[in-house]
C-alpha cells in the first residue's frame, strides 16, 4: 500500500515542491510549497469502478485560505448527476456536494464532524450511482488516517 500512496501522488498533482511529511499505514501526508498546503490522502482498498484516473481520499490544510482540514474525494469513476454521494464511517453519514468525479463536505462544520469520525473510525465507504446508474462505493481504510491527519497540520504549522 504504501508504494501506492507514492504512486498516488505523482498522478494527483504536480509534483513540484512536494514533500513527504511520513506514511502512517494506509495514510500518507505531504505537503506542496507553491501553493502551499499539506494534506493527508490515501487510495481505496476497493474501488468501485475502473476509470482514467486514481481515486483518493485527502484531509487538507491551505494555510492562506485559513482552511483547515477540508474532505476532498475523488470518486473511481463518474457519478450521475442526479446522484447524491454519500460518505459512511461507522454509523455517520455525510451527504457531500459533488462534481462529475469530486465529491466535497458542504461546510467547515461537517469538515470538522467527518475527521471526528474517521478519528476514531476503522474504514469509510463513498457511495454514489455511476453515470450509467449502477451503484458503486469505494471503501478506504482509516488505519493510519489520524496520524496523517496531524502530520499535515503540524507540516502547516511550521514555517
Amino acid at each position: 500500500m504504501k508504494r501506492g500512496l507514492l504512486l498516488l501522488l505523482l498522478v494527483a498533482g504536480p509534483a513540484a515542491a512536494r514533500d513527504s511529511l511520513g506514511i502512517f499505514d494506509n495514510w500518507g501526508a505531504f505537503t506542496d510549497a507553491s501553493p502551499r498546503r499539506c494534506y493527508a490522502i490515501a487510495q481505496p482498498m476497493r474501488a468501485g469502478g475502473a476509470s482514467g484516473w486514481r481515486p483518493f481520499a485527502s484531509i487538507a490544510t491551505w494555510p492562506g485560505q485559513a482552511a483547515r482540514n477540508q474532505l476532498h474525494i475523488r470518486l473511481s469513476r463518474e457519478r450521475d448527476p442526479r446522484a447524491r454521494v454519500t460518505l459512511s464511517v461507522g454509523e455517520r453519514r455525510f451527504e457531500l456536494v459533488a462534481g462529475n468525479a469530486d465529491a466535497w463536505a458542504p461546510d467547515a462544520r461537517t469538515d470538522a464532524a467527518v475527521v471526528a469520525a474517521i478519528r476514531s473510525g476503522r474504514s469509510m465507504s463513498v457511495e454514489t450511482l455511476g453515470k450509467g446508474g449502477q451503484p458503486f462505493a469505494d471503501v478506504y481504510p482509516l488505519r493510519g488516517a489520524a496520524t496523517a491527519i496531524d502530520a499535515a497540520t503540524l507540516g502547516c504549522a511550521r514555517k
